[in-house]
């Protein structure tokens, strides 16, 4: 099973458990070298393993006046399920907001935020900015 807990961008329980994984040289290699970065204007999505507490992956979302933005993530082994309990927490949480919701994409993940209903709007030779409109309810 898995667990996404939602963190503030400047909490010490983000930093505890985020930062083996930010600062290990594998998993940059994984976000092609850029750094992760959080602050104030930021949430992250942490999934864990129920079983044992292990970080599977995370999703920070900055939030913006006219949308969220979730870029520079990282799932472990490009799981499919955590990408999807990932998107779901994501949704869940922001159910109602009247933002769209941007994601920078690594090229290889594309079919996980299609089925969630993002779009492509530009393509660059590594990742994809993909939107998923605001849907008037």
């Amino acid at each position: 099973m898995i667990a996404v807990i939602k963190m503030a961008g400047t909490s010490p329980e983000l930093y505890s458990c985020i930062a083996p994984l930010v600062m290990n040289p594998e998993i940059i290699k994984y976000n092609h070298n850029y750094p992760f970065k959080t602050g104030e204007t930021f949430v992250w999505f942490v999934a864990f393993a129920d079983e044992d507490n292990h970080v599977l992956g995370f999703f920070p979302v900055e939030i913006r006046k006219k949308s969220l933005v979730i870029n520079n993530y990282y799932v472990s082994n490009d799981d499919e399920d955590v990408f999807v309990s990932l998107l779901e927490a994501v949704d869940n949480d922001f159910l109602g907001e009247e933002r769209d919701v941007e994601a920078v994409v690594q090229k290889p993940h594309e079919s996980y935020f299609r089925t969630h209903g993002f779009e492509i709007e530009r393509a660059w030779s590594l990742y994809l900015k993909m939107r998923k409109k605001h849907e008037n309810e």
